[in-house]
């Protein structure tokens, strides 16, 4: 059975485009994708919603560098420590990642893809648990994990250069991956963030069609939705600085 978003306690309707994203977000967190299983995927999701309530996360929080605390985080599953980690971490504190912090997770036994692929799962259930959070309501019930392996296979195209981890530009996107990306003026680099895991940047931009403009139009400053493009920016600045977004 496809997994549901409840908005039964929302004050406000939900629009059909935004019922369907969240939607095809558990249903996409739920499979199987390029190196963890369905199973492994929910768990780092549940991981992720636990940072709030790990002891270790808060002291991290509170202190002037998160270096300088060291322990262990309040787990609750068994997945590995850099998993946990990277889960804890990139919900919980995600202003000051750094270069080092990325390298030590690499060092610590996951490979670059592995780490995109946990990013991933992360992000995309942010957003939903945002969402629920600014209308007062619960967040999502996780749903049941799909049976499956994990494809394991590295997109040929995505190249090192401009970022952390590999990404795939328009212009390498071939093969399984020509549909990555739709007919537009520009493809965003945040657009192209996830694209190691090309199941997760295709879910990426579902979200961002949804939740804010197509991709095909970002670069139109006309375009508007119930509120102006302007508007939308202002919303979106001012909510990166709170959130200090080095992006």
């Amino acid at each position: 059975m496809p997994p549901t978003a409840d908005y039964s306690a929302s004050p406000v309707p939900v629009r059909d485009d935004l019922r369907e994203a969240h939607a095809r977000i558990l249903e996409h967190l739920r499979g199987p994708g390029s190196w963890f299983s369905g199973a492994q995927r929910l768990a780092i999701a549940a991981e992720s919603r636990n940072a709030a309530h790990c002891r270790l996360c808060r002291e991290r929080k509170e202190a002037v560098s998160p270096a300088a605390v060291q322990g262990s985080h309040d787990a609750l599953s068994d997945l590995s420590d850099p998993l946990v980690e990277v889960a804890h971490r990139v919900r919980n504190d995600p202003a000051r990642l750094s270069r080092r912090w990325f390298e030590e997770t690499l060092d610590a036994g996951l490979s670059d893809a592995e780490y995109v692929e946990a990013v991933g799962v992360v992000t995309l259930l942010a957003g939903a648990d945002y969402f629920c959070r600014a209308l007062g309501i619960p967040v999502f019930r996780l749903p049941e994990p799909l049976a499956g392996e994990p494809s394991r296979q590295r997109p040929l195209g995505a190249k090192p250069g401009e970022a952390w981890v590999p990404m795939i530009a328009l212009e390498d996107a071939e093969g399984p991956e020509a549909d990555l990306y739709p007919e537009a003026p520009m493809i965003p680099n945040i657009m192209r963030a996830l694209s190691l895991v090309p199941d997760h940047a295709r879910a990426l931009q579902a979200s961002s069609n949804a939740h804010y403009v197509a991709v095909e139009a970002i670069a139109d400053p006309s375009v508007r939705r119930d509120l102006d493009r302007p508007q939308m920016e202002l919303v979106a600045s001012r909510v990166s600085a709170l959130n200090e977004c080095f992006y």
